[in-house]
């Protein structure tokens, strides 16, 4: 399985306040872009898939609301979080 219990308390730790952290917006964030990128390159192999194609859109929309929440909120974790994560350029 691509995204077991070890990488999500990774992303959890790295992006949270601790390993435990999973309300945080910018957990949230980093858990939705790893698991939006693996999608992609599911994807790029199956190109017919389209149940996979509308919840990476949905995905992809549920991340963009917690980024829109972010740069409302707290300009400098906006920043911060798309910097780590290379959202945008």
């Amino acid at each position: 399985m691509y995204l077991d219990h070890a990488k999500k308390e990774e992303i959890f730790n790295e992006f949270g306040k601790g390993n435990t952290d999973t309300g945080s917006a910018e957990s949230q964030i980093a858990l939705f872009t790893y698991r939006i990128k693996h999608l992609t390159e599911h994807l790029k192999e199956n190109h017919k898939d389209f149940v996979t194609a509308r919840s990476l859109t949905k995905m992809v929309g549920r991340r963009r609301k917690l980024l829109k929440y972010l740069y409302v909120n707290d300009i400098n974790r906006y920043r911060a979080i798309v910097k780590a994560l290379g959202l945008r350029k």
